[in-house]
C-alpha cells in the first residue's frame, strides 16, 4: 500500500509535468510568427486612345529623337506604398495595398508607349540608353494620392514636365500636368482603377504637349 505522502508526491509531479507541457506550448506560440493577411499588389497601366485623332502615325524622316529620363518622385511619392489623404498635409499608407512597383518606375514605360503613338519623334528611348537624342524628357511625379477629405473620393495625380534641348542643355518649355479622378467607392481597388484613370488623362495632355514643341 502506497503511503499518502507517495500520494501527494506523485500528483504534484503529475501537476509539474502538465504545467511545463503548457508552457512549453504557450512559448512555441510566441515563437512563432504571427499569421497576416498578404498584401494586394496593383500596377498602373496604359491603355491606348480610342479616339481616331490618337490613330498611331510614321514619323517624319526630319522628326527629332526623344530621350525619356528615368521619371523622380517628390519626397513621400517614391515608394510602392499606396497613399492617401484624410486631412491636409497628412499622407497615410494602405496596410495590405501596395503598387507592384514604385509608380515612378512604373510610368517610364507608359510615357513611352503614349508618345509613341504620336508619331511625332523619329524615336522615343528610354535611358540609360546608347542612343543619342535631340530632345530630352525630364519628370517628376509631384504628388499621386487617394483624397478622402472630398464625396465621392478622388485620385490625384500631378506630374512636372521639362523638355531640354539636348546640344544647348537648355530648357525648351515646362508644364505641370494635374489631373483628378472620381473613385467608385472609398477602397484601395477603386483607388487604383481611379488612379489609372487620371494617369492616362495626363499621359494624353502630356503627349500633346510635346507634338507642339516638337513641330
Amino acid at each position: 500500500m502506497k503511503t499518502p505522502h507517495l500520494k501527494i508526491t506523485t500528483h504534484r509531479m503529475r501537476l509539474l509535468g502538465v504545467c511545463t507541457a503548457v508552457a512549453a506550448l504557450s512559448a512555441c506560440g510566441v515563437l512563432q510568427p504571427k499569421s497576416s493577411t498578404p498584401p494586394s499588389y496593383y500596377a498602373l497601366e496604359y491603355a491606348r486612345p480610342s479616339a481616331p485623332t490618337t490613330t498611331p502615325r510614321a514619323p517624319l524622316a526630319n522628326a527629332p529623337t526623344l530621350i525619356i529620363s528615368p521619371v523622380r518622385a517628390a519626397s513621400g511619392f517614391d515608394s510602392q506604398r499606396i497613399i492617401y489623404v484624410r486631412e491636409p498635409h497628412k499622407l497615410e499608407y494602405f496596410s495590405h495595398s501596395e503598387w507592384i512597383d514604385a509608380p515612378a518606375r512604373m510610368l517610364g514605360p507608359l510615357m513611352v508607349a503614349s508618345i509613341e503613338q504620336t508619331g511625332a519623334f523619329r524615336a522615343v528611348v528610354m535611358t540609360p540608353a546608347s542612343a543619342g537624342g535631340d530632345l530630352r524628357l525630364d519628370t517628376e511625379i509631384v504628388r499621386l494620392q487617394h483624397d478622402f477629405q472630398t464625396k465621392p473620393s478622388t485620385v490625384q495625380f500631378t506630374l512636372r514636365a521639362y523638355l531640354v534641348d539636348e546640344k544647348t542643355r537648355k530648357v525648351v518649355a515646362w508644364r505641370t500636368f494635374d489631373n483628378q479622378a472620381a473613385a467608385s467607392s472609398d477602397d484601395p481597388r477603386a483607388g487604383v482603377v481611379a488612379a489609372n484613370r487620371a494617369v492616362q488623362s495626363v499621359l494624353e495632355e502630356l503627349s500633346q504637349f510635346l507634338i507642339q514643341r516638337a513641330q
